[in-house]
């Protein structure tokens, strides 16, 4: 059974129509991206995927179980963790802090039991730290774990974000467009952490991104976006010599090969 199974979705906005019919499955340990020019839907597909928009029809399912009746809030406690494309931390807390948020779905103890700082939720608090410190440590965050996040570069809040969706201890985290706005040594250092976040953590990775270097360095396959619909479906050496991807991409047709 595939991990997350997208089925036929269709999402209007208005009079525009952002995906038609769009469906893909993720199997669990694949690193499955979604490419394609800006305005091709990428962005509506996360957010449909994490339950902050609806679709007008089709679903999407989790192990087999639809998520349409579910809140954005529930997606973390089933194990579904995410990125945005524009940076989401807080500003004024150090990394540590922004690490420690992620762990709030693994809390289990009751208010009363925090207020008066229990045994049982010490326990909890040494093994959410411990938790925290296996990411600062897997994302080589140590130099930084003490700064606030208003005072870091840019490449370094991405990871920092990153961070925090591990922290959750995700079954599939959907990493949106995670080399944007990066240097190359930063693309270079993300494609090794992505493959890393599968190899080492075991995690599933779903992602969108532009950078097709990457894509093609880590992707098992690679879904292309095109004005809302579905045109390819493959690995990345596939796609990049699709007919309707090229075109998509460089609005020409494609050299007859001899």
């Amino acid at each position: 059974m595939s991990l997350l199974d997208v089925r036929d979705v269709t999402i209007r906005f208005g009079g525009v129509t952002a995906l038609a019919d769009v469906s893909f499955s993720v199997e669990p340990g694949e690193i499955f991206a979604i490419v394609g020019p800006n305005g091709a839907g990428k962005s509506t597909l996360f957010n449909l995927i994490s339950r902050f928009c609806e679709p007008e029809s089709g679903d999407v399912r989790l192990d087999g179980a639809s998520l349409l009746d579910l809140a954005p809030a529930d997606m973390a406690p089933l194990g579904v963790a995410r990125t945005f494309q524009n940076i989401d931390l807080f500003e004024t807390s150090t990394v540590l802090d922004n690490l420690l948020i992620g762990r709030h779905t693994r809390r289990q103890s009751s208010f009363v039991a925090q207020a008066v700082f229990s045994p049982a939720v010490r326990r909890q608090e040494i093994a959410h730290r411990e938790a925290v410190e296996r990411i600062i440590d897997f994302l080589d965050l140590h130099a930084y774990r003490e700064q606030r996040i208003a005072g870091l570069p840019y490449g370094t809040r991405k990871v920092v974000e990153v961070g925090r969706a591990l922290a959750m201890e995700p079954r599939i985290v959907l990493l949106d467009e995670p080399a944007s706005g990066l240097s190359p040594e930063e693309s270079r250092d993300m494609r090794f952490w992505i493959s890393d976040i599968r190899a080492e953590l075991g995690v599933t990775v779903l992602m969108v991104e532009h950078d097709m270097g990457l894509v093609s360095a880590v992707s098992d396959r690679v879904l292309v976006l095109a004005e809302g619909r579905g045109i390819a479906l493959g690995t990345p050496a596939d796609v990049q010599s699709h007919p309707e991807v090229v075109q998509a991409f460089l609005g020409v047709e494609p050299e007859p090969t001899a």
